[in-house]
């Protein structure tokens, strides 16, 4: 038994030499504005792509652009890998808008499809001027499609002549067209895919990705530890995926998440607040304010926008209180729809609140705060209907006289009273107290009667 256990080991370790692993290469998909999460989840892939040591790792994007910070960051991990990163602008009618023209720059090998574009590279200020921290740009910018003016701020040309020169560095590290990489961020120029591939700001031009492998076959590159040949035949592509933390974050970074957790915390608080019950609303309201204040603090929101927002809802509330002619609500509706519009100013709308969802919820807010909290303080200022609270002020007869305890005929029932004032029997009496199972009554006065 023995023996034929050590030859089927040996025929195993035979057929293991024989058939050599095949080698594989990540794939990392980027759709979307670039973000905390998206940038979260790209430097930690590429960090631990140093480790396991992919033959490359092959980044497919379709981005309009994203917040400087983030691209940054991103750009950062990939200047420091020792993997090749071939960046690829895919499928067809993709774009690589404004951070993603960086990201391409920054790239070992950059490559496009067919009826792809680049380019739009200049920064925008994402807050009112004036506002930045001063020597930080960092969270202040936002790459867009508008040009500052010539005449703008310090500021402004300061972050201009910044993002000019940090692409030309990329693109003198790299060997791409530096002029071209100027008039992008200067003039916010644009080129086709074929005209990205004549202009030499991109290496290749592949239809799809194996079309891309077979190119990127034989190809030397440069990378930061010396030179390496890239041997693409018969690579097998692993898909990489967020986990849940980075997910998590990608998901909550979205405007429209975020503006959505604020209200729900915010509606989750008043409901509580207006109608004590179990707690459900108040500890979902909680949750969902503080994944807000999350959100916000890794998005460049106006804070000028969030005032609005608080004062618009403080508005109608202040009308569902007391109605005022509609002069409280009217004026919480206005606020609360610029604060909606300005929260994320920019003027690229992956970071801004959609329209539709702004007047979905400045309907629902109305509704809501003018119906519902108004029912909810109309129920808590209405009568007791049961109970003892009930029996406060209801009038009834003596049936024997109160001098001071009797007994005393209220609501149809008979019940022991206390009265601190003679009463004679069959005497009207009005209930002003209930202790236990004792009535405290008092005669009904001649101007009550």
């Amino acid at each position: 038994m023995s023996g034929r256990t050590g030859w089927w080991a040996w025929w195993l370790l035979l057929v293991s030499v024989m058939v050599p692993a095949q080698e594989r290469y990540w794939q990392l998909d980027i759709k979307g504005a670039i973000g905390p999460g998206i940038s979260d989840y790209l430097v930690s892939e590429l960090n631990q792509a140093q480790n396991e040591r992919p033959a490359l790792v092959l980044l497919t994007m379709d981005t309009p652009g994203g917040l400087y910070s983030a691209t940054r960051d991103i750009i950062t991990a990939m200047l420091e890998s020792s993997v090749p990163v071939v960046v690829y602008v895919s499928p067809g009618g993709a774009r690589a808008a404004s951070a993603g023209t960086y990201i391409i720059y920054a790239s070992h090998v950059a490559a496009m499809a067919p009826g792809t574009h680049l380019g739009a590279a200049t920064p925008v200020q994402m807050m009112p001027t004036g506002t930045p921290p001063p020597g930080e740009p960092a969270k202040d910018e936002q790459d867009g499609e508008a040009s500052p003016s010539p005449a703008g701020s310090a500021m402004e040309r300061k972050s201009l002549n910044d993002a000019i020169a940090y692409l030309r560095s990329l693109a003198q590290l790299r060997g791409r067209n530096v002029e071209w990489a100027e008039q992008a961020v200067r003039d916010a120029a644009t080129l086709t895919a074929t005209e990205a591939l004549e202009h030499n700001v991109i290496e290749l031009l592949a239809s799809d990705i194996p079309d891309l492998l077979r190119q990127l076959d034989g190809r030397e590159i440069t990378l930061k530890n010396g030179t390496l040949t890239l041997s693409t035949a018969g690579l097998t592509a692993e898909q990489r995926q967020p986990d849940w933390r980075q997910q998590f974050i990608i998901t909550i970074s979205n405007p429209n998440i975020a503006y959505l957790l604020m209200l729900v915390g915010v509606y989750g608080l008043l409901l509580e607040f207006y109608s004590p019950g179990f707690g459900v609303s108040g500890v979902i309201g909680a949750i969902c304010l503080l994944l807000a204040m999350l959100s916000l603090q890794m998005l460049p929101f106006n804070t000028a926008g969030l005032g609005l927002l608080a004062l618009g809802l403080a508005l109608m509330v202040a009308e569902g209180l007391s109605p005022s002619f509609g002069i409280l609500g009217g004026g919480g509706l206005v606020a609360f729809v610029l604060g909606s519009v300005l929260l994320f100013d920019t003027p690229d709308q992956a970071f801004r609140v959609a329209w539709p969802f702004i007047a979905a919820f400045t309907v629902f807010s109305l509704t809501l705060i003018l119906v519902v909290v108004r029912m909810l303080v109309k129920q808590r200022r209405a009568a007791p209907v049961s109970g003892a609270e009930a029996m406060i002020g209801e009038r009834g007869v003596a049936l024997t006289p109160l001098s001071p305890s009797g007994a005393v005929l209220v609501q149809g029932e008979r019940w022991q009273a206390l009265s601190p004032t003679p009463v004679a029997a069959q005497s009207p009496v009005v209930v002003v107290a209930v202790k236990d199972l004792v009535l405290e009554v008092e005669p009904v006065k001649e101007t009550q009667a």
